[in-house]
């Protein structure tokens, strides 16, 4: 089959988000078409969580209500992303499978009454996943209404019942292929772990002190496989009957235990959910942050914003609100860092449940609010950016991200409680975006040839064959910068031995570490040009490597702290501490500097956010936005899309997308 793409379908970029009727009466129905109209809505996803309706018993289907609600959507102009409601099961489903409900680290079986109340691994759930799948697919694989399907939500449950144990023994039999090799991994030797028969290995429950490492890290990319399966046995059903993409929802960063660059290979599009977790610039820095990486997981390719809160910042215990223009600029950030569309969650705030105070497009207060107003504006501005749809962006700068990486840092034992991984990786994209450069995630593995400067800020554990990677990447030509407590185990969690980092990055990098040195809390420690280092701090020895900053006073006092080497055409740089923000600021610009790499639209002052959306047929568009308090003129007129006309300057807030020459 020849599968059609959603914005092709959609006749541009997509924008809507989560509808559910089911909640709702004829009146409110009435209206809705409307306000949709109105906010110039043309893609709904809907069946979330409706398994109860659409299977009221095990095996019987109710589907007349969802017809009706596909007919009226298509009739009002409303495309449909169709989902399967397999993230929360029906009362009747756990009665009958008690069994297939998720069991806790401490063996504690939870039970139904929110969602995600399921055992991924349950044989009775995954068949009745794939049987409503099947059955959706079946009635409305070719529906006119039909422009994508949405394969279960939120992929993101953990459980450690029997079930798993069984499924994580064949996973293991497969990946070590005998308890000897499994042994080896495991480094069993250690606390009389030795494991004589398969059936003895649990997943990593609740026990005395801290679990096996190995285990543990094997736990996280079985769940992550498992979860894969999951996902493809739902897909396939659905492929069986339709030729629309299928795709999930992914969501960043760390809420699920996926291997994201693995799903990014088996969706047709890479689909995400995203909340900032701060307001104001934060919120900006973190929408480009999760943007950058639902663009890579594709490949680069377009994907497209699944979920967002309309009026929602998710602060620690607090839920904030945005700020007027928030919902606009947020919207524009993903499209300008490549989704071909934005969706929130939801249409319409729900009136009772769990998420009653979860914002939405149509708030309480209905659409004669500030809210409704602005997703009015902001679908209207999304509806003249068409031509945008199937552009993409190009970066000349990576980040390296390794889900590996990640759940190695979560293992229990390691020498610091700041070595918080995502933190990190933030931390790196935040000092790039504020630079002005447009970034790419990828994994070590890949090929970074297309990069002019690559950086690593958290690879505690490293392949050998994303070491050598690294080190091929440096004597090609390219510029790696490598940030502490990098290459210090292998993909077994087994630590390197002879110094830190792995032997081809050591050489590459022209150091050696001998002696890691974490930091007290609120520690820090003076490095020789006046920068402050914090959490952290090695003991190295240069060999090859300039020492560009050393460390004062103290045991590390004259030793290196910033090493710069050059190997075959590239440079390996090396920073043994994690600097403060200033230095860290000023290290990521010189490295910019030093590679040539250049903001997109240059001549923008720091506040002034510009991607480059490039066609296949060689159009470009710099889709800015001002997250200044001041007015920033342009270095030339433009075309502003937004107002079709002649663009000068960018108010305090504002945001255009012009054509560039």
């Amino acid at each position: 089959m020849t599968m059609q793409r959603l914005t092709d379908r959609l006749g541009g970029l997509a924008f809507g988000g989560d509808y559910n009727p089911e909640q709702w009466d004829e009146e409110v129905w009435k209206e809705d078409e409307e306000l949709m109209r109105r906010a110039r809505v043309n893609l709904a996803t809907v069946g979330v969580f409706s398994w109860a309706l659409m299977e009221p018993e095990e095996g019987r289907y109710d589907f007349a209500w969802l017809d009706a609600h596909l007919s009226r959507l298509h009739a009002g102009g409303v495309a449909v992303d169709l989902a399967t409601p397999t993230a929360s099961p029906p009362p009747w489903f756990t009665l009958a499978h008690p069994d297939a409900l998720p069991v806790s680290p401490d063996g504690t079986r939870l039970t139904h009454g929110s969602r995600d109340t399921y055992c991924l691994a349950a044989p009775a759930y995954r068949r009745a996943a794939r049987r409503i799948a099947g059955a959706l697919a079946e009635r409305y694989g070719d529906h006119p209404a039909l422009a994508l399907w949405h394969v279960h939500n939120e992929y993101a449950t953990l459980c450690w019942c029997e079930h798993t144990a069984a499924a994580f023994r064949v996973w293991l039999r497969a990946r070590h292929g005998s308890l000897d090799a499994l042994n080896e991994a495991w480094g069993t030797a250690f606390w009389s772990q030795r494991y004589t028969a398969w059936e003895q290995i649990l997943p990593p429950r609740a026990t005395q002190w801290h679990k096996n490492p190995g285990q543990a890290l094997d736990f996280r990319r079985f769940w992550s496989d498992e979860a894969l399966a999951a996902y493809r046995e739902q897909r396939d059903a659905i492929r069986a009957h339709s030729d629309r993409p299928v795709t999930t929802n992914l969501m960043l960063p760390a809420y699920q235990n996926l291997d994201l660059w693995a799903f990014g290979r088996e969706v047709d599009l890479v689909a995400v959910d995203h909340y900032p977790s701060a307001p104001g610039a934060d919120a900006a820095a973190d929408t480009a942050f999760g943007a950058d990486r639902a663009r890579s997981f594709g490949g680069g390719a377009p994907w497209l914003l699944m979920e967002q809160g309309t009026n929602t910042v998710h602060a620690g215990d607090r839920v904030l609100a945005k700020e007027p223009g928030d919902i606009g600029r947020h919207t524009l950030g993903h499209i300008a860092h490549g989704s071909d569309g934005t969706l929130f969650f939801q249409w319409r705030q729900s009136r009772a449940g769990a998420e009653q105070w979860h914002s939405a497009m149509v708030p309480h207060a209905g659409p004669d609010s500030r809210t409704f107003r602005e997703v009015t504006a902001v679908g209207e501005n999304v509806a003249l950016l068409g031509e945008l749809a199937g552009s993409t962006v190009r970066a000349e700068v990576a980040v390296l991200h390794d889900s590996d990486a990640w759940w190695a840092l979560e293992v229990d034992g390691l020498p610091s409680a700041e070595l918080d991984y995502h933190a990190t990786l933030r931390r790196a994209h935040r000092a790039l975006w504020d630079a002005g450069a447009t970034v790419d995630f990828a994994h070590p593995e890949h090929d970074l040839s297309r990069y002019r400067l690559v950086l690593a800020p958290s690879l505690f554990l490293l392949s050998d064959a994303g070491a050598a990677n690294l080190r091929r990447y440096v004597a090609d030509g390219g510029t790696l910068l490598v940030q502490p407590f990098s290459g210090a185990v292998d993909e077994h969690l087994h630590a390197r031995l002879g110094g830190y980092p792995a032997a081809p990055l050591r050489e590459a990098l022209g150091i050696r570490v001998e002696e890691y040195r974490p930091l007290r809390r609120d520690e820090k420690i003076v490095l020789s040009d006046g920068s402050h280092g914090t959490a952290w701090s090695e003991s190295l020895r240069t060999e090859g490597a300039e020492a560009l900053v050393t460390y004062n006073g103290g045991m590390l006092g004259g030793r290196a702290a910033l090493t710069r080497h050059g190997f075959g055409a590239g440079q390996g740089w090396y920073l043994s501490t994690r600097l403060d923000d200033t230095g860290y600021a000023a290290l990521v610009t010189r490295l910019l500097t030093e590679t040539g790499v250049e903001p997109d639209l240059p001549g923008l002052p720091s506040g002034v956010e510009s991607v480059t959306r490039h066609a296949p047929d060689g159009r470009r568009w710099h889709v800015l936005i001002n997250h200044r308090a001041d007015v920033v003129p342009l270095p030339a007129p433009a075309h502003d899309l937004l107002t079709d006309g002649p663009l000068y300057e960018l108010p305090p807030g504002g945001c255009a997308v012009v054509q560039a020459s």
